[in-house]
């Protein structure tokens, strides 16, 4: 079965609302970790929002470009996201901020790769590139937070 247009456009704006979820989660583990991990976490989940804000514009910008209108509110986020929010209401450990980012980065790496099938049945190489080298980027993150919690990339899976 071809692969339409509109099939492109709904994967790229699930990827805007997760991005958008995940950029309010960053944040939070950004403000609220603490530990002996504080000044490393504290600072790569800086550039995990960082660069989660990035990929979001490049996702959105494409979508536009292909005649899409990405999600823009924070309830078009909520309601259309894989990934899920949620409050801080009681002290999280610095290992498990890690581990649901992993959680979160797994369900993005997935739902990218289904994006990369689905644009090369449609024969959007512009959009496939994009979200090859994104998984990439993905898998390197999954790689180094296992890591960081002594695990090695696939476990968990």
């Amino acid at each position: 079965m071809q692969k339409t247009n509109i099939d492109v456009k709904a994967i790229l704006n699930k990827q805007v609302a997760n991005h958008g979820v995940l950029y309010t989660k960053f944040h939070q583990h950004h403000w609220y970790v603490q530990g002996a991990s504080f000044y490393t976490l504290h600072e790569k989940f800086e550039e995990l929002f960082n660069s989660i804000a990035a990929n979001s514009d490049e996702i959105a910008e494409r979508l536009i470009a292909i005649g899409g209108a990405p999600y823009s509110t924070l309830s078009e986020y909520l309601e259309h996201a894989s990934i899920e929010e949620k409050p801080y209401t009681k002290k999280i450990s610095a290992n498990d901020m890690v581990a649901s980012v992993v959680h979160d980065y797994r369900i993005i790496r997935d739902e990218i790769s289904e994006g990369i099938e689905l644009t090369g049945e449609a024969g959007d190489d512009s959009t496939q590139d994009m979200l090859i080298a994104y998984k990439t980027e993905i898998e390197k993150n999954i790689w180094m937070l296992q890591a960081f919690l002594d695990q090695s990339p696939l476990e968990g899976e």
